[in-house]
C-alpha cells in the first residue's frame, strides 16, 4: 500500500515538473516560388518574438528547433519576392509543425516593402482571383458544429448554404450541390462521403480526414480555366506529406469514429515519407460490445482509409502515391428506424455505399521557371439499395432493387512556365474513361410487380483541356485570360468556354476583383443511360451551361480585421427539362437522394441566380477571432412550362456568426470556447396531393404548385469547449461540441402515408453532444 501511495506521489510530482517546463518543438518546412513550385534557397525565416531565425538551404528547406509550444508569428523574407507573415501558427508538443510557404515574385522592387499578413501556409489556386478563399484546416477545426468535416467547415463561408444537420451538401449561391467539383491531389473524385447515393454530393459522415489534409482551395464561382465540368463551385483538396524526419502517431475517438494514424520516413530520414490514417464507426464499435447507442438495430457501419507516400528523387522529380476510400452500410428495420424517412413501419431497407480513389502523381521542375505535373488515377463508386414490404416483422415482396457502380480511369498533365515576373503561361489536358453499370428495378406507381427501369452497362470518354495566360502589370494589378474546353465521346459534344478574372489593389488595404466566364457541366451519367423501350432517349443531351459574373471588394480595416463584399449574377441555360409542359428541371437535381427517372429530356430550361455576400472576419490574435457572413440571394428556374419558380435551394438568406476565444491557463495547458449561430431561410417544397395519393396508393404531388410552399426558418446555435495539454513530447486535445443547443425542431422533410393520406413532418437532429479526444505522440 505504501509503495502504491509513493508511486502515485511520484507520478503527480513528475506531472507538476513537466507542467512547469514548457515543452518545445521543431518548426520546419519549405519555401517555394508560387508560380513554379521551385524551391527557393536563401530565404530568411524567423519568429521575431523569439529572436529565432534560419535561412533555407539549396532545397528551399528551413528548420527552427526548440520553439516553445503555443502560437507564433512566422516571417519570411527574400530578395525579389513579396515578404510574408504567417499569423498565429500553432506549435504542439506531440507533432512537428511542417509548413509549405509559397512566395510571389515582385514585379517592381520597392524599398521598405511592407510585410503582408497571411494566416497560414498554402495558396488559394494561383489562377483564382475572384470568389476564392483558403480553407485552413487548423482554423476550420476550431469552428463549432463542424464535426471535423471540411464540407461543414466550408458551409460557414459567404455564399454557401448548409441548413441540414443530416447531410453535408454544399449549396453555393442557390445552385444544386451536384454542381460542385470535388478534387483531391489534382484528380477529380466522386462523392467523398459515407452513405452517399448517385445523384447526391453529400452525406451524413465524411470520408475526408482533417488529420491528413493541408490548406485547400474553395471556389464559389467564376473560377479560372483550370477548373471545368462544374456549374456551382470547386473544392480543391490537398493531402499533406508525412513527416520525413521522424515517426509520429495519432489516436482519436469522436463522431467520425475510432481513428489511428502513423507517419514517418521511408528509409533514411530526410527523404521519402508515408502517411496512413484509418477510422472505424464509433456507433458500430460500441454496438458490437453489446451496448445500446439509441439507434435500435439500425446501426450505421462505416470505415475509411487515407494514405499518401511521397518519394522525392535527386534527378527524376517527385513521385507521389495516394489513396482514400470508405465502405458503409445500414439496415433499416421496421420499428427500429426513428427517422421515418423510409416509412419503415411498412418497409425494410438495406443500403450499401462504397467509394474510393487511388492515384500516382509525378512533379518535375524542368528549370527555375518551368514546372510540370502528371497524374494517373482510378476511382470507383458503388451504391446499392433493397426495399422490401414487411408485415409483422416478416419480409415480404421486394419493392425496389438498385445497384449502381461507376469506375473512372483518368490521367492528365499540367505545365506552368513563367517567362518573367510579369507573365506566366499555364496549360493542361486530361482524359477520363467512365464505365457505368446500372440496375434499377422497382414497382412502378400503380403496378404490382417489379419492372426494369434501367438495366445497362455503358461507357463514355471525356477529354478536357485548358490554357491560361497570367499578366501582372505591376505588384498591384493581376490579370488572367483563359479558355477551357471539353469533348464528350458519348454524343460527340464539344464546348469551349472563355474565362477572365482580375484583381486590382486600390491601395495597400483595398482591392477590387472581377471574374466573368462561361461554364458548363455534363449531366450525370445515369441520366444519359436511362433506357426507355431499349433506347437511350437522353443520349444527346448537351451540358447545362451558365454565364458567371462576379464583382468583389476587399478592405483591411486593421492588421487583423477584413471586410469583403461580393455581388454576382449567374445566367443558366440549356438545362434538361421534359418535352411536355411541366415544372420539372434537372436544376433541382440533388435535393433528394437518388436521381429522377425521366426519359426524353431536352435542353430547353433556364435559371438565374444573383445575390450579395458580406464577410467581416477578425483573424486569430491573442486567442480571439470571429467570422460573420451574410448571404442574400435569389435562385429561380423555368421548366418546359415556362413558369418562373423557386429552386429547391432558394433559401434567400443565410447568416453565420462564429466567435471563439482561447486562454493559456498555465504553460502547456489551454482551454477554448467557440460558438456558432446559423440562421437561414426555409427551403421551398412541392405539396402532396393527399386525395390522389390515397386513391392511387402511391405518392402524388401537386405539380402545378411545385416549390410554392416554404419550410420555417432554420436556426441553430452550437457551443464548443476545448482543452489542450502539452506533456513532454505528447499533445492531448479534448472537446465537447453541444450542437443545436436550444434543441430547435428544424424540419428535414415530409412524408405521407399512402393509405391514410396523413402527412408527417420529419425533423432534423435535436440537441447533440459531439465529444472528441485526440492524442498525438
Amino acid at each position: 500500500m505504501k509503495m502504491i501511495f509513493a508511486f502515485c506521489l511520484s507520478v503527480l510530482a513528475a506531472k507538476n515538473l513537466m507542467a512547469q517546463t514548457l515543452p518545445k518543438q521543431t518548426v520546419k518546412g519549405v519555401i517555394t516560388d508560387k508560380a513554379t513550385h521551385f524551391p527557393l534557397p536563401g530565404a530568411a525565416v524567423s519568429i521575431p518574438a523569439l529572436g529565432k531565425g534560419a535561412a533555407t538551404n539549396e532545397k528551399g528547406e528551413f528548420r527552427l528547433a526548440d520553439v516553445p509550444v503555443g502560437r507564433h508569428n512566422i516571417q519570411v523574407n527574400m530578395m525579389g519576392y513579396e515578404p510574408v507573415m504567417l499569423q498565429m501558427v500553432e506549435v504542439n508538443a506531440g507533432k512537428e509543425t511542417v509548413l509549405e510557404i509559397p512566395l510571389t515574385e515582385t514585379v517592381i522592387t520597392l524599398k521598405g516593402a511592407e510585410v503582408t499578413v497571411k494566416r497560414g501556409e498554402g495558396p488559394v489556386s494561383p489562377l483564382a482571383l475572384a470568389s476564392a478563399r483558403q480553407l485552413h484546416i487548423e482554423e476550420g477545426m476550431r469552428y463549432a458544429g463542424t464535426r471535423n468535416d471540411p464540407a461543414r467547415m466550408a458551409q460557414n463561408f459567404a455564399g454557401v448554404s448548409g441548413a441540414n444537420d443530416g447531410r453535408n451538401d454544399i449549396i453555393i449561391r442557390g445552385n444544386s450541390p451536384a454542381g460542385v467539383l470535388w478534387r483531391a491531389e489534382g484528380v477529380d473524385i466522386p462523392n467523398p462521403n459515407h452513405f452517399s447515393t448517385f445523384g447526391a454530393t453529400g452525406g451524413p459522415v465524411t470520408i475526408l480526414n482533417t488529420n491528413t489534409l493541408r490548406t485547400s482551395s474553395f471556389l464559389t464561382g467564376a473560377f479560372p480555366a483550370d477548373y471545368g465540368n462544374a456549374l456551382a463551385g470547386a473544392f480543391d483538396l490537398r493531402l499533406r506529406n508525412g513527416n520525413k524526419d521522424r515517426y509520429e502517431m495519432l489516436a482519436q475517438v469522436g463522431f467520425n469514429g475510432f481513428e489511428a494514424a502513423a507517419e514517418g520516413p521511408i528509409g533514411k530520414p530526410g527523404g521519402a515519407s508515408f502517411l496512413v490514417d484509418y477510422r472505424y464507426s464509433l456507433i458500430a464499435a460500441v454496438h458490437a460490445l453489446g451496448l445500446s447507442v439509441g439507434t435500435g438495430a439500425s446501426i450505421p457501419k462505416y470505415q475509411d482509409l487515407t494514405m499518401k507516400i511521397n518519394l522525392p528523387t535527386k534527378r527524376a522529380g517527385t513521385f507521389g502515391v495516394f489513396a482514400m476510400g470508405g465502405l458503409s452500410n445500414i439496415h433499416f428495420i421496421p420499428g427500429e428506424d426513428s427517422t421515418d424517412l423510409y416509412n419503415t413501419g411498412k418497409y425494410e431497407v438495406l443500403t450499401t455505399s462504397n467509394t474510393g480513389v487511388a492515384g500516382l502523381t509525378h512533379s518535375f521542375n524542368f528549370s527555375p521557371k518551368t514546372y510540370g505535373r502528371a497524374f494517373v488515377a482510378i476511382s470507383a463508386a458503388e451504391s446499392k439499395m433493397d426495399n422490401f414490404e414487411n408485415k409483422d416483422e416478416i419480409r415480404g415482396k421486394r419493392r425496389m432493387d438498385l445497384d449502381y457502380s461507376l469506375i473512372r480511369t483518368s490521367f492528365g498533365y499540367r505545365l506552368d512556365h513563367k517567362f518573367n515576373a510579369r507573365n506566366q503561361l499555364s496549360i493542361g489536358a486530361s482524359g477520363e474513361k467512365m464505365q457505368l453499370d446500372m440496375r434499377n428495378r422497382r414497382i412502378k406507381d400503380g403496378d404490382d410487380d417489379l419492372s426494369d427501369m434501367v438495366n445497362a452497362s455503358n461507357g463514355a470518354w471525356l477529354g478536357k483541356g485548358w490554357m491560361n495566360w497570367q499578366h501582372r502589370a505591376g505588384n498591384d494589378f493581376t490579370f488572367n485570360a483563359g479558355v477551357y474546353g471539353q469533348y464528350f465521346g458519348l454524343n460527340d459534344g464539344f464546348v469551349a468556354e472563355p474565362r477572365l478574372n482580375m484583381k486590382y489593389d486600390l491601395s495597400k488595404r483595398q482591392s477590387l476583383n472581377l471574374g466573368i466566364g462561361l461554364h458548363s457541366q455534363l449531366q450525370q451519367l445515369e441520366v444519359y443511360f436511362n433506357e426507355t423501350g431499349g433506347s437511350l432517349t437522353n443520349k444527346d443531351l448537351a451540358p447545362t451551361r451558365a454565364m458567371h459574373a462576379v464583382l468583389g471588394y476587399d478592405l483591411l480595416l486593421g492588421e487583423r480585421l477584413r471586410f469583403k463584399a461580393e455581388t454576382y449574377y449567374q445566367h443558366i441555360y440549356d438545362a434538361p427539362v421534359e418535352r411536355a409542359p411541366s415544372s420539372f428541371s434537372l436544376l433541382n437535381y440533388g435535393a433528394d437522394f437518388g436521381f429522377p427517372d425521366k426519359p426524353n429530356l431536352f435542353n430547353n430550361g433556364t435559371g438565374r441566380n444573383y445575390g450579395l455576400e458580406l464577410t467581416l472576419e477578425k483573424f486569430l490574435h491573442k486567442g480571439f477571432y470571429f467570422l460573420f457572413t451574410q448571404s442574400l440571394f435569389d435562385s429561380k428556374y423555368q421548366g418546359s412550362d415556362k413558369t418562373w419558380r423557386n429552386t429547391a435551394f432558394n433559401a434567400q438568406y443565410v447568416t453565420n456568426f462564429l466567435i471563439g476565444r482561447e486562454w493559456t491557463v498555465k504553460p502547456g495547458f489551454s482551454v477554448g470556447a467557440d460558438s456558432k449561430v446559423s440562421v437561414a431561410g426555409g427551403q421551398w417544397y412541392t405539396p402532396f396531393n393527399e386525395t390522389a395519393t390515397v386513391e392511387k396508393g402511391y405518392v402524388v404531388y401537386q405539380e402545378d404548385k411545385a416549390y410554392s410552399l416554404r419550410n420555417d426558418m432554420y436556426f441553430r446555435w452550437d457551443l464548443k469547449f476545448s482543452f489542450t495539454w502539452e506533456l513532454g513530447r505528447t499533445t492531448q486535445k479534448f472537446f465537447i461540441d453541444l450542437q443545436n443547443l436550444t434543441n430547435r425542431k428544424n424540419i428535414y422533410t415530409r412524408t405521407i402515408d399512402t393509405e391514410t393520406g396523413v402527412v408527417k413532418q420529419v425533423n432534423q437532429i435535436g440537441l447533440f453532444p459531439n465529444v472528441n479526444y485526440q492524442f498525438t505522440f
